[in-house]
């Protein structure tokens, strides 16, 4: 018992180890792309239009349609924009 209590005690550690270290890189990327965004902020661009247009390109392209259709459709019935054409 003694040896197998010694390798899930390995194998723990080195889990955790990876795990610390790719929360190192994490903390380190965030950094990076934080200081694009302020990049950006100093050049005119808006970071929020940039945060979501990230966010957009992430998505598939049918389910950005539908959301984009979605948000029309709430849109026009709040009185925000024209109604859609009705076919």
């Amino acid at each position: 018992m003694a040896v197998e209590d010694s390798v899930a005690q390995d194998q723990l550690r080195a889990f955790i180890e990876r795990i610390e270290r790719m929360e190192e890189e994490k903390a380190a990327i965030a950094a990076d792309i934080k200081e694009i965004y302020a990049e950006a902020k100093g050049n005119g661009f808006d970071t929020k239009i940039l945060r979501k247009i990230v966010a957009i390109r992430k998505q598939d392209a049918n389910e950005r349609m539908e959301q984009e259709a979605i948000l029309e459709l709430y849109m026009a019935a709040l009185g925000m924009v024209a109604a859609p054409p009705e076919d």
